[in-house]
This record gives structure tokens, C-alpha cells and sequence, in this order.
């Protein structure tokens, strides 16, 4: 399995990297996690569009999702595409992407095949309200090829999902946008790299609960699911990277800084 970065910058695009999005391969097939805004252009470095199998957004916050609106206008007008890609993401997906694309969620089943992941912003999957496909896909996970991808509702704002990857013995694990989270460790459990984002400033006051998480709480849920290796990620412009790298360190030596265009073997 190989992990590609392809943007990596929290919050908004920096000058040296898009907004979240990262590109998973295996065995000839490739799924994308989240696809902020500039990733759209830069992931046609590492892959054609026409050959990504899947599409993942974690959850439905600008800087993980707009440059989905890139693949109505590729599928629609570069004549390559070879039928809609599958689409996975929280409910309300179709409507978001459809807004920003001005046109009815409707209009856009020639280019997505959409699959929830819950059927209600305000229910944790294990709700009754929960539609039984995303029961199913919540409770089972999804296969695509040799993946496997296994599920956890984060600590955020808004629906938000974790996930982890699986090809044999091999996983990583995206924390998506989070604060502290339980849920997060378990599902990381003993995963090769956890990919985790670091937001939040160190000590800084005032700082909304639930939002994000600092360095050193990154390094904090690492240790505490006995990863492999920790990727700290979606570390905004304005905040010190170098800074969330030590504070993580401190609690989990084998950390390093995400930066776009960087490959990971696993």
C-alpha cells in the first residue's frame, strides 16, 4: 500500500500545499481521502482521474471537499471518463457538492456514486434514525478491490468520519478532523501509520473543545493505539508545524510533519 500526500495544509490551501487530500494505492487501485480546495489539479500529478476507483470525503467542511465540484467538470467535458465514480461521505453530501456546483443534488448521479455513511448530522451511526445502507457500511465497512475500509464518527463540529485502510496485514489510519477521541485510538488500533491532523496550537486560550487537536494530543492518541509510525497533518498556515512536531514527539517519538508530494511505503 502506498500513501501519497497530496495536500496536507489545515484549513485552507498554503503556500506550499492544497487543502486535505491524500491518494491510497494498492494493487492497481486507488482511492482518494478528502479533497480540499487545489487538490483537484495536484492529484493529476500522481494519478489520471480516470483511474481513481474511490472517493472519500470525511466530512462536508470547505477545506476537505469543494475540489470534488473538479470532477463534474472533468467527467462532463474531458471525454475519459468511464462512468461515475463511487462517492462516499456523510449524508448531505450530493446537496453540498451541488450547491457549490449550482445545480440540484440530483443532476449529479452522472458523475457520483453516492454512498452514505449515515443518514442524519445529529445521530451517531448506531442510531435507529441511521439508513440501512449506512448501517451496513458503518457497521461492515466497504470493500473496493483489496481495501478494505472500516469506519469511526470523530469528535467535530459536524458529521465527521475517521477511517482506516486495510490490504492484508498492511493499514494506515486518517483521523479526519477531530478532538480528543476515543473512538479514534480503537480504531487505530496497531494500524502502520496513523495520519493524524494537529490543528490546534499548543496552550492556546480560549480555544474551542471538540474542534481539533493539538501536537501533543495527536502524539497522545498514537501512543495510546501503539501505531507504527505518526503523521501529523492539516496543520494550518498560521500555526508553528515545528512546534505541533515536538509536542507530539514528546509523547510519540516515531512522529513526523506530513508535506505535500511526500510518498509513504507501507
Amino acid at each position: 500500500m502506498r500513501l501519497t500526500v497530496v495536500g496536507c495544509s489545515g484549513s485552507m490551501p498554503g503556500a506550499d500545499s492544497p487543502a486535505s487530500c491524500y491518494l491510497i494505492e494498492d494493487d492497481g487501485v486507488r482511492i482518494v481521502l478528502d479533497l480540499g480546495p487545489g487538490s483537484a489539479g495536484a492529484l493529476q500529478r500522481y494519478a489520471a482521474l480516470e483511474t481513481i476507483d474511490a472517493i472519500l470525503l470525511s466530512h462536508l467542511h470547505a477545506d476537505h471537499c469543494l475540489d470534488a465540484c473538479s470532477f463534474v467538470v472533468w467527467h462532463r467535458y474531458a471525454e475519459r471518463s468511464s462512468g461515475p465514480v463511487a462517492l462516499y461521505g456523510p449524508a448531505g453530501t450530493m446537496q453540498r457538492l451541488g450547491a457549490a456546483y449550482e445545480q440540484p443534488a440530483s443532476d449529479l448521479g452522472d458523475v457520483f456514486d453516492f454512498h452514505a455513511l449515515s443518514s442524519d448530522d445529529h445521530e451517531r451511526p448506531s442510531s435507529s434514525s441511521a439508513a440501512p445502507q449506512a448501517l451496513t457500511i458503518m457497521n461492515a465497512g466497504v470493500e473496493i478491490g483489496g481495501l478494505r475500509l472500516s469506519f469511526v464518527r470523530t469528535n467535530h463540529p459536524v458529521e465527521t468520519y475517521a477511517v482506516r485502510v486495510e490490504a492484508g496485514t498492511t493499514s494506515l489510519t486518517y483521523s479526519a478532523d477531530t478532538g480528543i477521541c476515543p473512538e479514534l485510538v480503537r480504531l487505530a488500533k496497531g494500524t502502520n501509520l496513523l495520519l493524524c491532523e494537529a490543528a490546534r496550537p499548543e496552550n492556546e486560550p480560549g480555544y474551542p473543545p471538540g474542534l481539533h487537536l493539538t501536537g501533543g494530543q495527536a502524539g497522545e492518541h498514537a501512543a495510546a493505539a501503539g501505531v507504527g509510525k505518526l503523521l501529523l497533518t492539516h496543520i494550518p498556515p498560521w500555526v508553528d508545524a515545528d512546534a505541533q512536531l515536538a509536542a507530539a514527539r514528546n509523547a510519540f517519538a516515531a512522529t513526523e510533519l506530513a508535506m505535500a508530494g511526500m510518498s509513504y511505503d507501507l
